[in-house]
């Protein structure tokens, strides 16, 4: 069973605290069950008689037991909420190193909603059965075949009670667990839906206000609401007939005990102090059975909560990560950064056909290598294979002949800078941002950075300058000014090999220029690649790669390229005929 095998796994490190609440609660439960007794003792031995010494004496012991119990059930709470907390938090730490071990193309399989969910509302579920587990693993079943050797002792000729009011809860419990385990696992997914609406709603509003897509979007939460909402509705449904089942069995059996109990007093056949003892014990039976039904009733969601889970911590990635990935990587003989595309090849999964298709080229060193290409022809796709983003299905990406899939993400992320087409910023500060490529980089080196970047001005003008705020995602700053802080960043970290996916795409023609300029001489000796869709961006470049439906069709400078290639011939018409419309 997927709960109780996670369960026991993140529950392991925690034993001696389970062990405290083991005893803990037993001693609360033999407590518990010795005061009607007690109390029993009190009516037929105290009261009947008028002995107030025995009274006295009886009542000092229920007031010790009661502190007893007292203590040891909030000492064995303490500890079970204690080694709860510390499951669901191993649980959040063991999800989120499984996604961040995960390719871009599993994470995109499961979806962004549904890891939100599995890493807070299933982690949630999981870690209060937990909770509720060892505050009543001891006290239900210790209570009840205790509370019925007790009665027992009062007397057994009323046991037949218990014999029926207990398999009679039993029989309710089963049938409702039945019947919440799918709407359980159903609720989970509307929950896996709510959320990948509400992000997308969240991220994209920009976009929904621009094409006055509000009413739309309102419907399409609603509609997702209004799921989450009737299957919540149905499970309360469920949830309505159980306390109201339970609570007509215990009148039922209360009165039965008074009913019984009441014709063997008369008859002589026991003792008042008895029988109200022997309705105690009842009531404690059936109360724990109550208290245990109401963790069984936690049981069917945790365990869809719990597969999922498991799902994702057993998920195999599409690009495994070595244990060397995590720890300080060895070193390797790279030096220059010479960035081979050896025949690669690479598909999506589920796609007719690959996305990039026999791609064969050099970036030398000290050189800018630019990749230009129409819509949708694999420039994006192709640049993800040198930072290992993703991973050829045929062919290699090395650098200085070395194969970038044998190499740690430590070493990947020491040697390749990457500026993405859609620039994301982090919360923070502008300073925190730009340390991203290097966590020890001074401020004059930031500034050097920003310089280069062409942000240096803007930044100064903020409030704080390098201390300025910076929102999720960078949105108070403009797509220009979040392209040149993601080019920064780039910089701070000295790679060998940068990589510019369209990264200059918000930036004005002038501003285009000065940064290119910089960045010759910024990037030294290094390699670096540029997407882009400008040709006055790449024109200079000492190698075009020109690509094609996933296909490089023609390689040279800007010049040979249009002596000898129809296709870059055909992209620099078409700008320059857009260029000659603007005037």
């Amino acid at each position: 069973m997927n709960l109780l095998r996670l369960s026991l796994r993140y529950a392991a490190p925690y034993k001696s605290w389970v062990a405290a609440v083991v005893v803990l609660q037993l001693i609360s439960t033999i407590a518990a069950l010795y005061l009607p007794s007690l109390n029993g003792r009190i009516i037929d031995e105290g009261v009947s008689t008028g002995n107030t010494d025995l009274i006295w004496d009886l009542g000092q012991q229920m007031l010790i037991w009661c502190g007893v119990q007292a203590v040891t059930a909030i000492a064995g709470i303490y500890f079970g909420a204690k080694t709860a907390m510390a499951v669901g938090r191993d649980i959040r730490r063991g999800i989120y190193s499984k996604v961040d071990s995960l390719g871009a193309l599993d994470i995109s399989s499961i979806g962004t909603g549904s890891l939100i969910t599995r890493n807070t509302n299933d982690v949630q579920q999981v870690q209060m059965l937990v909770l509720l587990t060892l505050n009543f693993m001891v006290t239900t079943p210790i209570m009840c075949i205790g509370g019925i050797i007790m009665a027992l002792r009062e007397d057994a000729g009323l046991s037949w009670l218990v014999w029926v009011s207990v398999p009679v809860l039993f029989l309710i419990v089963g049938l409702l667990v039945r019947v919440l385990l799918p709407l359980f696992r159903q609720m989970q997914d509307r929950i896996d839906r709510i959320n990948s609406v509400t992000r997308e709603q969240v991220v994209g509003l920009r976009v929904i206000r621009a094409f006055v897509r509000e009413p739309f979007e309102k419907e399409r939460y609603a509609a997702a609401n209004a799921d989450i909402t009737d299957t919540s509705i149905r499970v309360g449904n469920v949830f309505v007939l159980m306390f109201p089942s339970i609570m007509m069995v215990l009148h039922i059996v209360t009165a039965a005990v008074l009913w019984f109990g009441g014709f063997r007093v008369d008859e002589g056949q026991m003792d008042v102090g008895q029988l109200s003892a022997f309705l105690q014990y009842v009531l404690q039976i059936l109360v724990a059975v109550m208290m245990g039904t109401f963790m069984v009733m936690m049981v069917p969601r945790a365990i869809v909560c719990a597969e999922r889970i498991e799902e994702l911590l057993h998920t195999e990635s599409s690009m495994p990560v070595r244990e060397s990935d995590v720890v300080e990587a060895p070193d390797v003989d790279i030096t220059v950064g010479r960035v081979v595309f050896d025949h690669v090849t690479f598909g999506y999964p589920g796609a007719e056909r690959p996305v990039l298709d026999d791609i064969a080229f050099v970036a030398e060193p000290g050189t800018t290598t630019a990749i230009v290409g129409s819509t949708g022809s694999g420039k994006t796709t192709l640049v993800k294979l040198i930072p290992r983003l993703f991973d050829p299905q045929s062919g290699s990406v090395k650098i200085d002949g070395v194969a970038v899939d044998t190499l740690t993400r430590h070493q990947i992320a020491g040697l390749v800078g990457l500026v993405p087409q859609s620039p994301y910023l982090f919360s923070g500060t502008v300073a925190t941002n730009l340390r991203f490529g290097n966590a020890q980089a001074t401020d004059d080196e930031l500034w050097h950075s920003l310089e280069v970047a062409q942000g240096a001005d803007f930044v100064r003008e903020k409030t704080g300058g390098l201390d300025a705020r910076v929102s999720q995602g960078g949105t108070n700053v403009s797509g220009g000014q979040r392209q040149r802080l993601c080019i920064a960043r780039a910089l701070v970290a000295q790679p060998k090999v940068y990589v510019f996916d369209d990264s200059f795409s918000a930036l004005d023609v002038a501003t285009d220029a000065r940064l290119r300029a910089a960045l010759g001489e910024a990037t030294g000796g290094a390699t670096v690649i540029i997407v882009a869709q400008r040709i006055s961006t790449v024109q200079q470049a000492d190698n075009i790669i020109v690509l094609d439906d996933g296909k490089v069709v023609g390689q040279g400078t800007h010049d040979e390229l249009l002596e000898s290639n129809e296709t870059y011939r055909e992209i620099v018409d078409s700008q320059m005929s857009i260029e000659g419309a603007g005037r």
